[in-house]
């Protein structure tokens, strides 16, 4: 299989990829743009240096990541030019498993995608299954063990020498905070190959659920099963417990794990609603979970504080990227109402962004006799003293910085980038 993966064309695909993700540097500092021409004259050596086994990957740039309430999550981040490796191992190493992997699998894979996952969910919800075990994994990212997954892809690649190289790539220290951390189970989160390798461990789950004909959905490490009651689902949760923890050597975070009804459940960002309409019983829509609405509003709110020194045409085209991205990971759900009303929300974030920009009484006087407000009013306005979120709400901007001259400085409604079949009353 080496062969295969230090081929010059699967060399400069994978390289061409790296560039194109246009990721961080790791610890040597080299930026992706100049890892073409690094390839082109290092290959030679790069190939000698890994049929020799003198090839040795750099430590792991460890960077922390925000979450929700104060936790974060360490990424890591390999240097480019062993992202490029890996990411040549990754091309030719899925050719041999995706055919294998089983078809409730839809994280990491090509064809497959969030969307289809939480559709599959719906679907069996719908049809019935609907007490869910819902287990969540405690750190699986870290906790893989290095011993099983190389067997793993020994089974299917009786190759060594790509066995050394994935086994170096897993044992490559971290570098967090100035110091060298030693690594001897985990997968790094942030390299082109761990979605695979997280996928080969995890296809084994699928494997022993499928054979148990459960019905199933994973994303990654995001699993769950669905079953028509709660005696089968207590059941079926003790034996893939029993099966993480004896086969695969994962814990499972108890605290979060637990067995539930559709209106309690989340699955990637998604909630589970009952459709109240004449006729239709015991059938469910998807909605936005409520943790999914707080986080969108989290990023506007940092993207509109009026103290960010950007001007308007930057805060707009990064609203436009942010809304477009959540928008579209959440194009399934029934949201225009709720949306509306972010919006207008969002709007006066804007105008308070605004009149903070005007700063000086005598320019937010002047610049509200160009907005077409009478000289007495503009003067009035400009030194009153409202709070500027308070005048953001006011008929004085509402009336003048209004939705049509926000459109024509950039500015896009949520509503317009859904479908305008979506009129649910969310």
């Amino acid at each position: 299989m080496i062969a295969e993966v230090l081929q010059a064309g699967n060399l400069y695909k994978a390289a061409h990829k790296v560039m194109q993700n246009n990721g961080a540097s790791g610890v040597d500092g080299m930026a992706v743009s100049k890892l073409a021409l690094y390839i082109r004259a290092n290959r030679d050596q790069i190939v000698s240096s890994i049929h020799t086994n003198g090839y040795i990957p750099q430590a792991i740039l460890g960077v922390p990541i925000p979450k929700e309430k104060g936790k974060s999550r360490l990424l890591g981040i390999p240097t480019v030019v062993d992202r490029c490796l890996q990411q040549a191992v990754n091309q030719i190493l899925m050719t041999k498993f995706e055919y294998e992997f089983e078809p409730f699998s839809y994280g990491f894979r090509p064809k497959k995608n969030i969307h289809k996952a939480v559709l599959q969910a719906q679907e069996y919800i719908n049809d019935g299954f609907q007490d869910i075990v819902d287990i969540d994994l405690k750190g699986f990212f870290d906790e893989v063990d290095h011993s099983l997954l190389l067997q793993l892809v020994y089974n299917k690649v009786n190759c060594p020498v790509t066995l050394r190289l994935i086994r170096k790539w897993l044992r490559a220290p971290i570098l967090i905070k100035g110091r060298l951390v030693k690594r001897r189970k985990g997968i790094p989160q942030g390299s082109p190959l761990s979605p695979l390798l997280s996928n080969i461990v995890l296809d084994v789950l699928d494997k022993f659920l499928s054979k148990q004909g459960l019905r199933y959905v994973r994303y990654a490490d995001d699993f769950s099963i669905y079953t028509r009651s709660k005696a089968t689902a207590k059941q079926v949760g003790n034996e893939v417990s029993i099966f993480l923890k004896e086969k695969l050597h994962l814990p499972i975070n108890r605290a979060k794990s637990g067995i539930r009804r559709p209106v309690n459940f989340e699955l990637l960002g998604h909630g589970f609603v009952p459709i109240y309409k004449k006729g239709v019983k015991g059938q469910y829509q998807l909605i936005v979970s409520k943790r999914g609405w707080e986080k969108f509003k989290r990023k506007l709110k940092l993207l509109t504080k009026k103290t960010n020194p950007v001007s308007l045409s930057e805060r707009l085209s990064r609203l436009t990227q942010v809304c477009r991205g959540w928008l579209n990971n959440y194009r399934l759900t029934n949201i225009y109402t709720k949306l509306k009303k972010l919006d207008e929300w969002l709007r006066n974030r804007l105008r308070y962004c605004i009149w903070h920009h005007w700063k000086k009484a005598e320019r937010k006087r002047k610049n509200l006799i160009r907005l077409g407000i009478e000289k007495g009013q503009a003067y009035a306005w400009s030194r009153t003293r409202m709070g500027g979120w308070a005048v953001s709400q006011s008929p004085i901007l509402g009336t003048t910085i209004t939705l049509s001259r926000s459109k024509r400085r950039g500015y896009k409604p949520m509503t317009d980038y859904l479908n305008k079949t979506q009129t649910s009353i969310w």
